[in-house]
């Protein structure tokens, strides 16, 4: 394949960023719009040619029939010590190529949106217009960037980008305190995460010697290189190394792995780190279905994905990273689904459903192991990552337009919508089916998978927990979608507009993506994405999927009898679990948490004394010697005047002392 394309694919929405940056405010509102989607159209259309041509062109296969990893360019940028180069470049992969697919379909989906989504009802743009879309052509170029890179240093320029980029987009109401303060929180959080990514990065490199991916992860464990299809002989330079050198009991590819992992953690908003996430929704409707539905979210799991042979590596010998994986997915799925329970705003609703099915991704790589269907954990987990991308997107951006025409996130304000905004309607409940996991729904092909990994791995721990996950999400999602078109229509208040269907560039993407949602769950998704390039051919599992099926039916039917019509069922089940309510409803107070933790213990019990050292002890110090200084100078400050005869007199005395002095001295010796 030749470079010219691919780099086309970079450095399009790089140059729609400096154009629309230096020149936009130059041009008009429209036209703004307009080549930032048309631009990232024209890269939308580059990244579908790419991935064709790898997928099905038959080149990029070898012999066995294994899909190959290809390395478009690779230029050295700097050269550290021995064989550590920091390279940029351009991998072709299974799932580079799945991220470029998914990447710049939903930018796509957005930019178009967004001429609508960022203009009120009577044709008045927001300010900032042109700002708005240089930087959604900074975020799509740094997302791209992270998902092709050929070294991990690499994914890491871009994994700051990206996390720049969305500081920017979060806050880009900036008169807004609160979206201020919601960007400077994802900001603040992720740095943290990435301070933990940076470290691991280091620890990796120091025992493997090595910043490439593909040198990387082609170096199996010793002895179960069969296992892995991989040759031996890297395998056992990494055991000598990473995997040999023992550190506060775990070895150093362990804790490089979990390091690099709590990267993933804060980009992807796992527990303890989620606590950016339903923050950063105060940010535009169309930057959380960009950011945080479908693309920097699951950047975390791309990570894991990525470096998944290290990972199994580790776990083969007898490393806790993958079980570390697992965990943390778990509990971090089950907390966000409980709360998404009992949210008001619909975006939060949708945020914290967002970080379950990310946290379901987490888990299906955490149970992939060789021996389970031959990692079909893997490929569920990208399978998921590619059908959630699509129907959470959709569900964003349909609570954008449900927003925009009621101009409110609380459901409250929302009852009865169905018959009045029935486009907006059939694609949100589209939506819902998908992420509830209703065949033939592409949610219920992806959800299947990832069960079937589970039951295959642990059927109590696993299975039956993400099954719970499952009947939470579908509950949560039609409670949703009750409150916001059933019960009782509102009346529309004296002076405002009646709710209604959006322009049609708002419920264009909606219908396409309400159309992918429906039927990407019958994409051969085995014979493209798998971890070793070998395809995996495993069918549905009937049995799974029947009783995760009636899991599905039953918590929507639940929903329907609380939710359908306006009763007094909600309102006994708050009465009947009052405290699991309240602490659910406050996100289980991890914000207060983290508040009391930063003012109360960092900075009134740490911070405060440091700085009273400091201005106390430190400063005062050299107040001291600044003060002596002073006081001797002034003392001496005489001999300065500039009063010759003065100088005269003192030269005098001083000439009559030594000349005494001298005869003094000999007189007593001689």
């Amino acid at each position: 394949m030749e470079a010219t394309l691919p780099l086309l694919i970079l450095v399009l929405p790089l140059l729609m960023f400096l154009f629309l940056g230096l020149f936009g405010k130059f041009m008009s509102h429209k036209w703004a719009g307009i080549i930032g989607t048309a631009g990232m159209g024209v890269t939308m259309l580059m990244a579908y040619y790419t991935a064709y041509v790898y997928f099905f062109s038959g080149d990029f296969v070898g012999e066995d029939g294994t899909r190959l990893q290809y390395i478009v360019f690779n230029q050295d940028w700097l050269a550290l010590w021995g064989n550590l180069t920091i390279k940029l470049g351009f991998l072709l992969d299974p799932i580079s190529a799945l991220m470029l697919v998914v990447i710049t379909t939903i930018s796509f989906m957005v930019h178009l949106y967004s001429n609508g989504y960022m203009r009120d009802h009577h044709g008045v743009w927001e300010t900032g217009f042109q700002r708005f879309y240089a930087f959604l052509s900074l975020f799509s170029f740094s997302m791209l960037g992270l998902v092709v890179a050929t070294n991990i240093f690499q994914m890491y320029i871009f994994w700051e980008l990206v996390g720049a980029s969305s500081y920017l987009l979060i806050g880009f109401y900036y008169t807004k305190p609160s979206a201020v303060s919601a960007s400077k929180k994802a900001f603040i959080v992720t740095r943290f995460a990435d301070l933990g990514f940076l470290i691991g990065i280091l620890v990796l490199s120091f025992t493997t010697e090595t910043f490439d991916f593909m040198s990387l992860t082609s170096a199996p464990v010793a002895g179960v290189e069969n296992m892995y299809h991989v040759d031996a002989s890297t395998a056992r330079t990494m055991l000598e190394t990473g995997a040999g050198q023992m550190f506060l009991g775990g070895s150093l590819m362990t804790w490089a792995l979990v390091l690099i992992f709590m990267g993933g953690m804060g980009k992807s908003a796992m527990m303890p780190l989620h606590i950016w996430l339903p923050d950063a929704m105060e940010g535009p409707t169309p930057v959380s279905a960009l950011i945080h539905a479908a693309t920097m979210v699951v950047a975390g799991v791309y990570l894991v994905a990525r470096l998944f042979p290290l990972f199994m590596i580790n776990d083969a010998l007898g490393g806790a990273a993958l079980d570390i994986v697992t965990v943390v997915g778990a509990l971090t799925a089950f907390y966000a689904a409980v709360v998404a329970c009992t949210q008001l705003d619909i975006k939060r609703v949708l945020a914290f459903s967002t970080i379950s099915q990310i946290a379901f991704m987490m888990v299906s790589l955490g149970v992939s192991r060789p021996e389970v269907h031959d990692n079909l954990g893997y490929m569920a987990s990208m399978f998921h990552l590619f059908t959630h991308a699509m129907f959470k997107a959709l569900l964003f951006l349909g609570a954008g337009a449900l927003i925009h025409a009621v101009g409110s996130n609380d459901y409250t304000a929302m009852h009865g919508l169905r018959k009045r905004m029935p486009i907006t309607h059939i694609t949100f409940l589209v939506g819902c089916l998908a992420i509830a996991g209703i065949i033939p729904f592409s949610g219920f092909f992806s959800k299947d998978e990832i069960l079937t990994a589970c039951f295959g791995n642990s059927l109590t721990l696993s299975y039956v927990w993400m099954s719970m996950v499952a009947g939470l999400t579908a509950f949560y999602m039609f409670r949703l979608y009750y409150l916001i078109f059933w019960w009782k229509e509102h009346k529309v208040h004296e002076g405002h507009h009646a709710p209604k269907d959006q322009p049609w560039t708002m419920t264009l993407p909606l219908i396409i993506l309400a159309v992918v949602a429906t039927f990407a769950g019958f994409v051969p998704f085995g014979d493209l994405v798998t971890w070793n390039g070998h395809p995996h051919h495993g069918g549905i599992n009937w049995m799974i999927a029947s009783i995760s099926l009636c899991v599905a039916l039953l918590a929507i039917g639940l929903a329907t009898i609380m939710y359908r019509k306006e009763n007094p069922l909600p309102e006994r089940m708050r009465h009947l679990f009052p405290n699991l309510w309240t602490w659910a409803r406050n996100r289980f107070y991890f914000d207060e948490l983290y508040m009391f933790i930063t003012h109360k213990i960092i900075f009134n019990s740490i911070c405060k004394p440091i700085a009273w050292f400091d201005r106390h002890i430190i400063d005062g110090t050299m107040d001291a010697f600044a003060a002596i200084t002073n006081k001797a100078s002034y003392a001496i400050r005489g001999l300065q005047s500039g009063n010759v005869q003065s100088y005269v007199w003192v030269y005098l005395i001083g000439a009559i002392v030594l000349g005494g002095g001298t005869v003094a001295v000999i007189f007593l010796f001689f």
